[in-house]
């Protein structure tokens, strides 16, 4: 495997001033209470954000209320045109925050540009449909004419949104950007890791013209804040494992919130026989190690028929091999490095304990010290069964596993066989073999063809797990109209809905019995 050094240090883009400015932008009482944020790329510290207490959520989300009334009063015109302002802001700056996540999460710059392309298209999206799914809209009456009915939406209020380390710009902030032009406040708490990036954007929110105050940041611990974030919260947005997600929903049920969250994943590749082998290795590179496998929607199981078994495996581990790694601040690196010592320590033993119990490694296998402490290589298993750890459960690193089958139906019986349902993929020279195969596979999307990023960043589809990999929706109409509260209002037109005072109720029901069966036969009528 090829490797490179590089200086993992600060940029002149970041600067230590302009992490404490980022900083600063956190309200405390108590502003000497200060938790540190490693440079994954070096171990050292990077720079110190406060440590948010429960008070503190409490009275940040006092601050993002007293403003929210005022900001949904705004046109959503005018909404639209801060998330324009917004996403110009985020590609003109964007070496500044492409600095800030690779250093507060290691992972290589290709894989952080994700990140700018994720935002800018989620807030051009919503700035160009928000209206349309907002406005009020006419719908069928009880009594067709005689009763006129409209679907209002209203802001919840404020959308309280936990998010993970993986993807600090992504999670940090998108999420946010369909609730604000829904006319909400925000308050939210990016993982503890990984605060700089989020802290960043909603400096670029209020350039772009967004009401201080509107979202607020907090933050700290996720134990320590999560239910005063629940608690001061009308809906919850939250991104994480599917353990901490079930303690988190029987908290927002408590509360009697709604709540959206997308949870763990042991997502499946499918090669099928006619595939192109390799595009099908090209593609199972990137659903497999990008982000440093640190990505819910990645692959960490991959079936392959035995007539393409000895060529894929061939070719698949020979280009993880040849990826390259290292800590650059540049676009030098094919993978970057893991998030912290724990999750190195996740993928240690479970590559560890697949090999002792006798899985082959075909490629990586190693912690690489000489290039960051948290360096793993890009990991390919075979001969993996159900009494190792990694065959079940989330890794969340660069280690998949490779798994032969007969055929199709075996592969898809197989993927199926998980608690997950978050992403999978399927390769094939049949693009239509590749959608019905698709619409069998029990995910919350598939990708015909493609790693992961064609369903992510199609914003105008539903994005989500099916089984233990989530509850709710984002993008499209679903990630904007679940932060608000569905309004009917129906106006009775000369006749109520029930029997007229002056009419027999025997007679009544006779004539709406007749009615009932001519309009079932008129075509157009619910």
């Amino acid at each position: 495997m090829s490797t490179l050094t590089a200086d993992a240090r600060i940029t002149p883009r970041i600067t230590a001033d302009r992490l404490a400015a980022l900083s600063r932008r956190v309200r405390v009482a108590d502003p000497d209470a200060t938790q540190d944020v490693t440079n994954a790329m070096t171990g050292e510290v990077l720079g110190t954000v406060p440590h948010a207490t429960p008070a503190d959520v409490v009275a940040a989300a006092a601050r993002a209320r007293s403003v929210q009334k005022e900001w949904a009063a705004r046109p959503i015109r005018e909404r639209a045109e801060v998330l324009m302002r917004f996403h110009d802001l985020v590609l003109r700056h964007q070496d500044e925050v492409l600095d800030l996540i690779q250093l507060e999460n290691g992972k290589a710059r290709r894989h952080a540009f994700e990140e700018i392309m994720d935002v800018a298209l989620n807030a051009r999206y919503y700035a160009h449909t928000a209206e349309r799914y907002l406005r009020p809209k006419r719908r069928q009456g009880a009594q067709l004419a005689l009763t006129k009915v409209w679907e209002l939406h209203h802001p919840k209020g404020v959308v309280g949104i936990i998010s993970p380390w993986n993807y600090p710009l992504t999670l940090g902030i998108s999420d946010a950007l369909p609730a604000i032009i829904a006319g909400n406040a925000v308050v939210t708490k990016p993982d503890a890791q990984t605060p700089f990036a989020a802290l960043w954007a909603v400096e670029m929110l209020e350039r772009a013209g967004m009401q201080p105050g509107l979202v607020e940041v907090v933050t700290g611990s996720g134990a320590e804040l999560g239910l005063p974030i629940i608690e001061n919260s009308d809906f919850l947005m939250f991104t994480g494992s599917t353990a901490v997600g079930r303690t988190v929903a029987a908290q927002a049920g408590e509360n009697l919130i709604d709540a959206s969250m997308e949870l763990g994943g042991k997502n499946a590749l499918l090669v099928l026989d006619d595939a192109d082998v390799d595009k099908a290795v090209s593609g199972a590179i990137r659903a497999s190690f990008s982000n440093t496998g640190q990505l819910c929607i990645s692959m960490e199981r991959i079936y392959v028929p035995d007539v393409l078994w000895d060529d894929f495996t061939a070719k698949f581990a020979a280009a993880a091999r040849a990826m390259t790694l290292t800590a650059g601040i540049d676009y030098s690196a094919d993978m970057g490095s893991l998030v912290s010592q724990k999750q190195l320590e996740t993928v240690m033993r479970h590559v560890d304990d697949a090999r002792d119990k006798g899985a082959t490694v075909l490629a990586g296998g190693r912690r690489r010290p000489e290039l960051g402490p948290y360096f793993y290589e890009p990991t390919i298993l075979t001969d993996v069964d159900e009494s190792m750890e990694v065959y079940a459960h989330e890794t969340f690193g660069p280690v998949v596993s490779l798994y032969r089958v007969a055929d199709e139906e075996e592969a898809i019986a197989r993927a199926n066989d998980s608690d997950y349902g978050l992403n999978f993929s399927v390769w094939t020279s049949d693009e239509d073999r590749g959608v019905r195969v698709a619409s069998r596979l029990e995910a919350g999307t598939v990708n015909v063809n493609d790693a992961y990023a064609a369903a992510w960043g199609s914003m105008d589809a539903p994005m989500g797990g099916m089984k233990a990999s989530g509850l709710g929706r984002r993008h499209g109409e679903h990630g904007i109209l679940k932060y608000t509260e569905s309004q009917t209002i129906a106006a009775s037109r000369l006749l109520p809905v029930g029997v007229p005072d002056n009419v027999d109720p025997a007679r009544y029901a006779r004539i709406v019995t007749g009615a009932l069966r001519v309009l079932k036969r008129i075509p157009g009528v619910k």
